[in-house]
């Protein structure tokens, strides 16, 4: 793999230096493009297809604008793309195996339009045993890069463009972070901002560190200055991304915590709500619930991902915490932020889960309240100390479990969510209901809200009375 791009004496490009570099190369592909263009008789189009996390979203913007700013026409429809790019996920193994799926079908798709380019990015990329396997078995794909040099996706581009054959450049990892390049955002009204970049916590089943590298914080102001400009762009609500935001700052020379950034954050007009994930327990500081509690703008959401109830298996994730620790960061977020919408990640069937591990994780539920909660079972994945661990959980015990877990947590999230019943509360609009006359929107709770309306509303934040709890969402009628 090619660790890092480097100029004509040798020393490796600044982050300036490679934010030229890359813009000078989007108007060489702009040029290269339109003489593909005139050949052609038609404009071409580019279709993203994003798997995977928040963060692989707004990954997926990035390249959306790359790709327009080079002269691309964007399209939903893949099929109808000539280029197609899909920004892959690893965390489980369905994902992979859709990944592969989508590729299965575009070979048969290429035989017939052999001018079709299709390049892959995104954690997969990084796994050495995934891209010998897409060389070997999947000659459709022209284009691979990975998580560390998505940035030079324009040089990679204007390669493929030009050369017409296929370009494969995965970085072992960089203390290089460019992003002021060109971006599509998906909704006019709200983006994803990021913060920082990989992971330090090696927890023992998951795959992050080795594809996401190791922790890099952006620097506060270029952090700021981004969230001024998508303000003057008219975005009312910022979401900030990372894989732990609860350690931001400890790699900067000029330290800064997450509440100290996220209190900047709440000082910039225009920006009317604030969002954030993903938090990691062990590194939840009190200074960040009190910034919370004291700052109207952060939403009153807090995504806190516990994985399991049981202490013995919380020990074998290597999460650094205990039940009781969680359960104490629980109280001590529900006592400043009464009305906290709290939501969490849980996994069923981690080796070594026994029948009363299992029911900890239920209890857990139960005590903690959860408004939701997303649900997996466990996934080995190869590079992990979980996947080598004794005891795998038979797959028939792994889904009767999975499913008792959904019932808690279904019973729970209906327990919670009903108590903004007969209160008027403010909805952000998101988008047009399938039913005619409705929008939908959210909650500063996180909580889905369908009301009357229409497109003229997306974006806009409206006082709503909760007229009926249906779960995990409500009806409301405008005020």
């Amino acid at each position: 793999m090619t660790e890092l791009k480097r100029n004509a004496d040798g020393r490796a490009l600044t982050e300036s230096e490679q934010e030229a570099r890359q813009k000078e190369y989007i108007e060489k592909a702009a040029r290269a493009l339109s003489v593909i263009e005139q050949a052609h008789g038609r404009a071409l189009k580019s279709s993203v297809v994003t798997f995977g996390c928040q963060m692989n979203a707004r990954d997926s913007e990035k390249l959306r604008g790359i790709l327009a700013a080079v002269g691309f026409e964007d399209t939903e429809d893949e099929l109808d793309a000539d280029f197609i790019l899909y920004n892959t996920c690893t965390v489980r193994e369905n994902a992979d195996q859709h990944v592969y799926g989508r590729l299965g079908r575009l070979t048969g798709l290429k035989k017939k339009r052999p001018d079709l380019l299709v390049g892959m990015c995104g954690c997969m990329m990084q796994e050495e045993h995934v891209v010998r396997k897409i060389r070997r078995s999947y000659p459709v794909v022209d284009l691979i890069f990975g998580t560390h040099n998505l940035f030079t996706f324009p040089e990679l581009l204007y390669r493929i463009l030009t050369e017409r054959k296929k370009v494969i450049e995965l970085w072992e990892g960089t203390d290089v972070i460019v992003e002021n390049l060109p971006v599509r955002r998906k909704n006019s009204f709200k983006s994803g901002v990021n913060i920082m970049f990989g992971c330090n916590n090696f927890c023992s089943y998951c795959i992050v560190p080795y594809v996401r590298g190791r922790e890099r914080s952006r620097k506060p102001d270029d952090i700021l200055s981004e969230i001024r400009q998508l303000s003057a762009d008219g975005v009312k609500e910022i979401m900030l991304l990372g894989q732990n935001v609860n350690s931001y700052g400890k790699t900067l020379e000029n330290k800064m915590s997450f509440a100290e950034l996220l209190e900047k954050a709440a000082e910039i007009p225009g920006i009317e709500r604030i969002r954030f994930m993903t938090s990691h327990p062990k590194d939840l500081s009190q200074d960040l619930i009190d910034v919370i509690a004291r700052t109207p703008k952060i939403c009153r959401h807090f995504h806190l991902p516990v994985q399991s109830g049981s202490t013995e298996i919380l020990r074998r994730m290597n999460r650094h915490y205990t039940r009781e620790d969680y359960m104490r960061l629980v109280d001590r977020i529900r006592s400043a932020v009464p009305d906290i919408s709290l939501t969490t990640d849980l996994i069923v069937g981690f080796p070594g889960e026994t029948e009363e591990n299992f029911l900890d994780t239920l209890s857990l539920v139960e005590e903690a309240g959860f408004d939701s909660a997303f649900t997996f079972i466990y996934s080995p994945r190869t590079g992990t100390p979980a996947a080598v661990m004794e005891n795998q959980i038979p797959e028939d015990v792994v889904h009767e479990r999975f499913n008792r877990l959904l019932a808690a947590v279904k019973e729970s999230g209906e327990k919670q969510s009903g108590r903004f019943t007969g209160r008027t509360m403010d909805v952000l609009v998101e988008e047009q209901n399938r039913e005619e006359g409705y929008v939908s929107g959210r909650l500063s709770q996180n909580i889905v809200v369908h009301l009357p309306g229409t497109k003229e509303d997306i974006g806009s934040i409206l006082p709503v009375r909760l007229v009926e709890c249906k779960g995990f969402y409500y009806f409301g009628e405008r005020v």
